[in-house]
């Protein structure tokens, strides 16, 4: 049976083909949009409609037997209820005619369209827990990037002394090397003005010598 073929079997029993048209598209669209949004439809004797999370797996193509990774995603679920269980399996006969008959739901187990405030502080409820979670992990996603740019900069500031004192470094042998060159040249000049002082006083020494004679 097709949605075509359930509006035609209802028709009769609402009052004509556009009503049950009508009738079984918004029952169909709250229970999408129950489900959706996370709340379960439930029907009591006939069964509950719910959203199911899966988390990310390994699967098998069929094909290829190519072991292929499958992410996380959320898909619908229906269970049936206990009558129409017990309809299905025949411990229970289903009535020739008329209606089967279904238990009466309680109030408020049908989730759709104009929720409940049961249904609605629930959903507040959920979506500031969301929220609360959302903030931590911002909060700490924040802190990490804070956490890697302080080592980031200690780094660098780390390179720079570094490259400072190696400078530094080179500066002082440079000036040691400088200064090893330039001393042994004052010996040698300090060692050489002896040596004309002496020849002067040599000299001195012959001229008074030929005065004398």
């Amino acid at each position: 049976m097709n949605k075509a073929q359930l509006v035609e079997t209802i028709a009769d029993k609402v009052g004509g083909r556009q009503q049950a048209a009508e009738a079984v598209d918004a029952v169909l669209d709250a229970i999408v949009r129950a489900v959706v949004g996370g709340d379960r439809v439930s029907v009591t004797g006939f069964g509950s409609f719910e959203k199911v999370d899966r988390p990310a797996r390994y699967a098998r193509n069929p094909q290829t037997g190519e072991r292929v990774r499958v992410k996380k995603t959320s898909v619908p679920r229906f269970r049936a209820g206990q009558g129409f269980k017990d309809l299905v399996s025949g411990s229970k006969k289903l009535p020739r005619g008329g209606e089967v008959s279904v238990k009466k739901a309680p109030k408020g187990s049908l989730s759709g369209g104009a929720p409940t405030r049961t249904t609605a502080k629930a959903a507040a409820k959920k979506a500031t827990a969301r929220k609360a979670t959302a903030k931590k992990v911002a909060a700490k996603k924040t802190t990490a990037k804070k956490a890697v740019a302080k080592k980031t900069t200690a780094k660098k500031v780390a390179a720079k002394k570094t490259t400072a004192k190696k400078a530094a470094a080179k500066k002082t042998t440079a000036k040691k090397a400088t200064a090893k060159k330039t001393a042994p040249a004052k010996k040698a000049t300090a060692k050489k003005a002896p040596t004309k002082r002496t020849t002067a006083r040599k000299t001195t020494a012959k001229r008074a010598a030929a005065r004398k004679k």
